[in-house]
């Protein structure tokens, strides 16, 4: 991307990325391209959510520079290995009665029929999809189209029963993709909100939390790709951020090891202070990202089906903090289904539940993402660790 006053801000956060990949782990891998080309036009009034665009943070099979590769089957972890690793299959809801929103810019136009193949070559059920314009049906974008049919595939897995909304922004820009979290919540009644996008922190940012500050609403988003360092909006406090680990599981789908990925995003806001929830877990006087953790690392990554990117079709193995955000996401619609009410700000209930019982969470003990390390307890790499569903969805779904 060639820096822009539209993407300035974005592209002072990536910064760290060829020194955070440049090793054998990832030779085989790349960061996906979403090039939005030569910005539009925008006026000297434009607001500073308009000229700042935003990056899902997402990586895929392949080398860098070339194209993702297009396999013919399926690589990496299927739904029922993840589900197994992390206790989901051993959860009797299915997130039946609650919407979860996808947010992304400009979606992808084979999705319906993407999803369709996902569910069959995986013996899930077939899923309820709601796909929505509100600012009008963007131009193509491939990197974005991958984004999209990972976000939603995967938040499907997780929560088979429950409906999924996809509210496409016209563009990547921090407004259009704010306006489209706006939509999902007010106009569609979404009590879980997944953004696998984000950009660097800017001084107005927190002026902007009234779009998450919602009763009954939880957020979540990705905390980065590239290593130590903080986005937004996943450094704002109404928001779960995401951060990566590295799975690896034995031939059974049980886990063998769980360590923090080098390119989670992790750090301490430049601008919010920390909440108070968070004070006893980390040790900073700003806001600690990330919150949680999920596997991430693209070698140990997610398979996806899509048609017709850049030419071809079939399935693509990827990973990114972006697949832990719609997964952590989907997550949240098994608490709240079983729930009387939909719980708000997910963030505080997740360090309280914490704090009575740290098994709730596979605490990951080693790891860096370059200028911090795992620990046991919270850390910059991980967070609180990944979800223990089996503990963690029912202690959530009681918590007050």
């Amino acid at each position: 991307m060639k820096p822009t006053f539209c993407s300035l801000l974005f592209v002072a956060s990536l910064v760290v990325i060829s020194a955070g990949f440049a090793d054998e782990n990832h030779k085989d891998f790349h960061q996906v391209n979403q090039d939005e080309g030569s910005p539009d036009q925008i006026s000297g009034s434009a607001s500073e959510i308009e000229r700042i665009h935003a990056r899902a943070p997402l990586w895929a099979h392949g080398p860098s520079g070339a194209a993702p590769q297009v396999t013919t089957s399926p690589g990496g972890y299927t739904p029922a290995q993840i589900r197994h690793a992390y206790g989901f299959d051993k959860i009797s809801g299915n997130g039946s009665g609650q919407t979860i929103a996808i947010i992304d810019a400009y979606g992808s136009p084979t999705l319906a029929n993407d999803l369709k193949v996902f569910c069959t070559t995986f013996g899930l059920p077939q899923a309820t999809l709601g796909v929505y314009y509100p600012q009008g049906k963007p131009s193509g974008n491939s990197g974005w189209a991958l984004e999209t049919t990972l976000d939603v595939e995967w938040a499907h897995a997780i929560a088979p029963g429950a409906r999924i909304v996809l509210v496409v922004a016209k563009s990547a820009s921090i407004s259009n993709l704010l306006g489209a979290v706006d939509y999902a919540v007010n106009t569609l009644g979404a009590k879980q909100v997944s953004m696998s996008w984000g950009s660097a922190e800017f001084s107005s940012e927190a002026s902007y939390d009234f779009h998450f500050n919602k009763t009954g609403v939880s957020f979540f988003a990705s905390s980065g790709d590239s290593g130590a360092g903080v986005i937004w909006p996943a450094a704002s406090p109404n928001v779960v951020a995401v951060g990566g680990t590295t799975l690896h599981l034995d031939s059974t789908g049980n886990a063998l090891t769980e360590t923090g990925w080098s390119g989670s995003g992790g750090g301490v806001s430049v601008y919010y202070k920390q909440p108070v929830w968070q004070a006893s877990f980390a040790s900073s006087l700003g806001r600690a990202v990330p919150d949680v953790s999920y596997d991430a690392d693209p070698a140990t990554g997610f398979p996806v089906y899509i048609s017709s990117y850049n030419g071809s079709t079939g399935w693509i193995q990827v990973g990114g903090t972006s697949a832990g955000a719609p997964q952590w996401t989907a997550q949240q619609a098994l608490i709240n289904a079983a729930r009387s009410t939909t719980m708000s700000s997910a963030g505080s209930h997740l360090y309280s539940t914490a704090a009575s019982a740290y098994t709730d969470f596979f605490d990951i003990t080693s790891g860096t993402n370059g200028a911090f390390f795992c620990s046991p307890g919270y850390d910059k790499v991980t967070g609180l660790g990944s979800p223990n569903a089996p503990a963690l969805v029912p202690a959530m779904a009681t918590a007050k």
